[in-house]
């Protein structure tokens, strides 16, 4: 029993000091606030074109921070919108190059819940993905074009 005792001992230090060892990371993470300013140059961006559009930002766990609904956007496009925001953080890359994989590897297409549809782009900073964009209502294009023109509002180095 004392020898069962003292190695549980000897174990619970060992995983105390290298806990207390562990690396932790810097992470940023995206506001409320920044979401905001995306999706209004996002708008700004749409209104110029004269594009009917939702505009859904989420965390980099794909989480919704923000959603922005045109007044004449059709409803489909809502969960367009934010299935193509999830995807782009989930996958940490614009949903134009799993669109394009899809082309080549049709199993792609079978990833549940995955929008393999442009116009979901990820927010890096520092080479980190902090969350991602999804717009829905336009051409594919044109949603990305959204997307990228409220992402280039906050000034981030790529």
């Amino acid at each position: 029993m004392k020898l069962a005792l003292r190695f549980f001992s000897a174990f619970a230090i060992l995983a105390l000091t290298t806990a207390t060892n562990a690396q932790l990371l810097d992470k940023k993470a995206l506001t409320l606030e920044a979401a905001q300013k995306i999706a209004a140059a996002s708008l700004v961006e749409a209104r110029t074109n004269n594009w009917n559009v939702i505009i859904a930002v989420v965390d980099e766990g794909g989480h919704l921070i923000t959603l922005n609904r045109m007044e004449t956007a059709q409803y489909g496009s809502i969960d367009v919108a934010i299935g193509k925001a999830k995807t782009a953080a989930a996958f940490r890359r614009p949903t134009k190059l799993l669109e394009d994989a899809s082309k080549t590897r049709p199993a792609l297409t079978t990833i549940a819940n995955a929008y393999l549809l442009e116009g979901g782009v990820p927010i890096t900073y520092n080479g980190q993905v902090i969350g991602a964009v999804g717009v829905s209502g336009a051409t594919s294009q044109q949603d990305a074009q959204v997307a990228e023109a409220g992402i280039n509002s906050l000034g981030l180095a790529k």
